[in-house]
């Protein structure tokens, strides 16, 4: 970056062609907005909403197979609070509750883990959503269980990585805000990768400082005309990442396809339980048939998801859509690109 500009005033004299930068992670979204830094953009600069919020690409046949556990399975749920409100094709977690459902809120997978080991005359499943961050936490969990004996509990997953995902919306996007707590984990060689494939991003942090710095490197490099990647958040990525979290999740997952809300189906950017661990996998030990869910065909997630619009281009965005009657997963989550528009006003 130009040693004699700050971030500032990098972002705020851009005079360069338009450029689309892709936010990946919805807790990005929702800080760029708190702290004003759009305010600052030029029009030029484009930043938009993709799939790094783990509530909004669970697809709705995930929420069928919860629904379906819960009410013709009589399995106790487990899940975060977000996945709650989560259309499915005929109701969320909160209708099949309505309905006489066991829904347990917990915070962790490892909370649903111990409601498993103090209530041993219940089934019970945790619904594990997420990516690397949390994924791991996911694996402790049935790690845990196996040690203790239980045979009551089990995992629906709908757990994701991102490589994949960036390979898949190559295109939609100049360059990548990547997800420093993602990172954290996988580590940067497998950001530094994908610019030999032609794809450019940056990893950030989740401070002012650190997302001016990033968006303006993002801008500097850009106009190198050449595909690049940087690591904006030193202070906690490094290039091997968290051996003992991606030890812990070779040990217990393998890859496999996942759908993915608004992008289809994605090759190899899924994770369920292996073969060893497959007494703990909800869908084998309850025979759950494919389940494909059917959106609201109003809901615009999946364009948002993939930055082909933003919320506010959506008819139902504000009116028949809100945080208190969501549509669709977006505006549910406290990550949701559309959860942000609606909280700060974004056009």
């Amino acid at each position: 970056m130009n040693s004699k500009k700050t971030a500032r005033e990098i972002i705020t004299g851009y005079s360069g062609p338009h450029v689309r930068i892709m936010e990946v992670c919805g807790t990005h979204t929702h800080e760029i907005f708190r702290l004003g830094i759009r305010s600052l953009l030029p029009e030029q600069i484009d930043l938009i909403s993709g799939p790094g919020c783990p509530v909004c690409v669970t697809p709705v046949g995930f929420i069928d197979e919860a629904v379906m556990l819960a009410l013709d399975k009589g399995v106790t749920i487990c899940t975060f609070g977000d996945l709650v409100r989560v259309p499915g094709t005929e109701m969320n977690m909160a209708g099949a509750r309505s309905k006489g459902a066991k829904i347990q809120v917990v915070y962790s997978p490892v909370d649903a883990f111990q409601y498993a080991d103090e209530h041993r005359d219940e089934q019970v499943a945790f619904l594990s959503v997420g990516f690397e961050t949390t994924t791991p936490s996911s694996c402790l969990a049935v790690r845990k269980a196996r040690e203790a004996g239980l045979t009551n509990f089990s995992l629906l997953t709908a757990n994701k990585t991102m490589v994949n995902a960036y390979r898949a919306l190559k295109g939609s996007a100049d360059a990548f805000l990547y997800p420093g707590h993602v990172n954290a984990i996988t580590g940067t060689a497998v950001c530094e990768a994908l610019t030999a494939e032609g794809i450019s991003g940056v990893i950030t942090g989740f401070t002012a400082n650190e997302l001016m710095t990033a968006i303006a490197v993002t801008l500097v490099r850009l106009g190198e005309g050449k595909p690049f990647f940087e690591n904006c958040y030193p202070r906690v990525v490094t290039r091997e990442g968290s051996k003992a979290a991606q030890k812990l999740m070779e040990e217990i997952l393998t890859p496999c396809d996942a759908e993915w809300r608004g992008l289809g189906i994605i090759p190899n950017s899924g994770v369920k339980l292996n073969d060893a661990y497959r007494d703990f996998d909800a869908r084998i030990k309850y025979s759950l048939p494919r389940i494909t869910g059917r959106a609201n065909k109003a809901c615009r997630c999946g364009d948002v998801l993939q930055g082909k619009c933003k919320p506010s281009d959506c008819k139902v965005f504000g009116s028949g859509c809100t945080p208190q009657h969501p549509i669709g997963a977006c505006m549910v989550s406290n990550e949701g690109a559309c959860s942000a528009y609606y909280q700060y006003g974004g056009k």
